[in-house]
């Protein structure tokens, strides 16, 4: 059956791929094979795949404008960029904030005096029941997960065509292509970056400009997403543990940051247009597409047994 579904696929990609060539080579933007004197931008830059992501960039020689909410851990990050032969600018930037990221994109663009990628990088964790959760936690979420790329995104945009050879980076998450229990928030900004992002990337590719965009789908990376998240006390109906949820939850992470930060940036040189993250997530996206409605059944199952 696999096999089956492989042969299927292929054909289909074959298909895809005579289209295109009939299309013309133009009718899709170009891939950023090389970082070197490109100039990046990069939203939760203070932790995790946001830090590798800046550090694998300097090392191949790409500008960095990095942002963060958390002063501290942006500053942690420069430090261990000193020694690197590449510029790099750092402001604290609030993406729920729509004129702050706005302003922050104008800055970079006077700093370096360009912008050639924005990583959407920053998010934050919740987890809750539907009926249980709170407002404002709700919102919380979505102002940082779904609108902090929508800003950064559109406030980029303009400069990257400007530079000639953009792309834009947007971080979706296993998340987006499946639904859990306790995660209906996360589960929502994230399907949405990735119907956000999937839009855009035909809309570039019609306009021919010069700017392309990847939708990255991470499985568990080891970074401290879960453990600064919100935990609401309505996740015990589902069986859940709130005083212990977020350090079981970070057991299931098992790719390293900076193998995460190597697999996106591939993406990026190859153009991708999805680019999943580590070996559950590929597990997860097969999963998706071939038991579509089997892998709730699944959840649910798991989940009654510890209630």
């Amino acid at each position: 059956m696999v096999a089956a579904v492989c042969r299927s696929f292929d054909r289909v990609r074959g298909r895809r791929e005579a289209v295109a060539t009939v299309a013309g080579k133009a009718a899709i933007p170009r891939a950023m094979k090389e970082f070197t004197d490109r100039v990046a931008a990069i939203t939760g830059a203070g932790s995790g795949m946001g830090r590798t992501l800046a550090l694998a960039l300097a090392r191949r020689g790409c500008h960095l404008a990095l942002s963060d909410i958390d002063e501290r851990g942006l500053a942690e990050t420069a430090a261990q960029l000193q020694g690197a032969r590449v510029k790099v600018t750092t402001q604290r930037v609030d993406v729920a904030d729509r004129e702050a990221v706005y302003a922050w994109a104008d800055q970079v663009v006077r700093d370096h005096g360009k912008a050639n990628l924005i990583f959407n990088n920053a998010g934050v964790g919740l987890g809750a029941t539907v009926e249980g959760m709170r407002q404002e936690d709700f919102e919380w979420l979505m102002n940082i997960n779904f609108w902090g790329v929508v800003h950064g995104t559109r406030a980029f945009l303009p400069h990257l065509k400007a530079s000639g050879e953009g792309h834009v980076v947007n971080t979706s998450s296993v998340f987006g292509l499946i639904g859990v229990p306790s995660q209906s928030a996360y589960n929502a900004a994230k399907f949405a970056v990735r119907g956000f992002t999937e839009s855009l990337r035909q809309e570039l590719d019609i306009l021919r400009c010069g700017v392309s965009a990847t939708s990255v789908h991470p499985g568990g990376i080891k970074t401290n997403i879960a453990r600064s998240g919100r935990i609401d006390p309505s996740i015990a109906s589902l069986g859940a543990d709130p005083n212990s949820a977020n350090l079981k939850f970070e057991k299931n992470f098992i790719t390293s940051a900076e193998a995460a930060a190597e697999a996106i940036l591939r993406g990026v040189a190859k153009n991708k247009r999805r680019v999943l993250v580590g070996p559950d997530a590929l597990v997860i996206d097969f999963m998706a597409r071939l038991l579509p409605s089997l892998y709730q059944r699944l959840t649910v199952a798991v989940a009654r047994k510890n209630i």
